[in-house]
């Protein structure tokens, strides 16, 4: 662990926070709103406590995930459309609560906020299988095929997670117009995984025979 790792993860943890929370409540224009704090509560706590492991077990993981400079046209444009996505459904999702539009029962947001926590221990155990993990499209140095545990189920394990995520985000909420919008991240990490592969089977070693040994990309028996 360096100090500038430090201060580097604190920062984003920070500017993650406040950017969130001022979508969220300022939309709303309260902070009475249960569901925009529960929805901070379970998404940053969990990846506080996992930041501090990182930064002391695994402080190279930590600054793969920290950065996230595409150098791929693609991808950047899948990052700006992900933002786009993320401001328009917190947005909604204020506004929602605010005008009292369309709100879902509790037991939506309970639900979905068990399911939520759920994907975040999958969303662990992908972080523990494939320590190559980066937030880029990109080959390591020296990086390996892993073909195990949930990567013998489907090849990208953490987008997978990243949609049972997301999509449980506006459910939190209690907003069925915000998971409207968020509906559109399938469709953008589809064109991730789409250029992604082409990547790493240009460039990654074994890699085309692993896409024989494992079938599907995103969901099982589906795609």
């Amino acid at each position: 662990m360096t100090k500038k790792l430090f201060i580097q993860a604190v920062a984003k943890f920070l500017i993650g926070v406040i950017a969130i929370g001022v979508l969220l409540f300022l939309s709303a224009w309260t902070f009475q709103w249960l569901n925009a704090w529960l929805l901070i509560g379970i998404l940053f706590i969990p990846m506080f406590f996992a930041g501090i492991v990182m930064m002391f077990k695994n402080p190279e993981l930590l600054k793969k995930r920290l950065n996230t400079k595409e150098q791929q046209v693609e991808q950047q444009l899948v990052i700006k459309l992900s933002g786009l996505m993320f401001v328009i459904g917190f947005v909604i999702a204020g506004l929602n609560f605010r005008f009292r539009w369309l709100i879902m029962p509790d037991w939506v947001t309970w639900a979905s906020a068990a399911v939520f926590l759920l994907s975040y221990l999958l969303y662990a155990e992908v972080l523990r299988e494939n320590t190559y993990l980066s937030r880029t499209v990109e080959v390591q140095e020296n990086q390996k095929i892993i073909d195990t545990g949930l990567y013998g189920i489907v090849r990208h394990p953490m987008y997978s997670v990243t949609v049972i995520l997301f999509l449980s985000m506006p459910l939190v909420l209690g907003s069925v117009i915000s998971f409207a919008v968020f509906l559109m991240y399938p469709a953008i990490i589809v064109k991730r995984i789409r250029n992604e592969e082409q990547v790493l089977e240009a460039e990654l070693q074994g890699y085309t025979e692993y896409k024989k040994k494992v079938r599907y990309r995103l969901i099982p028996f589906v795609w």
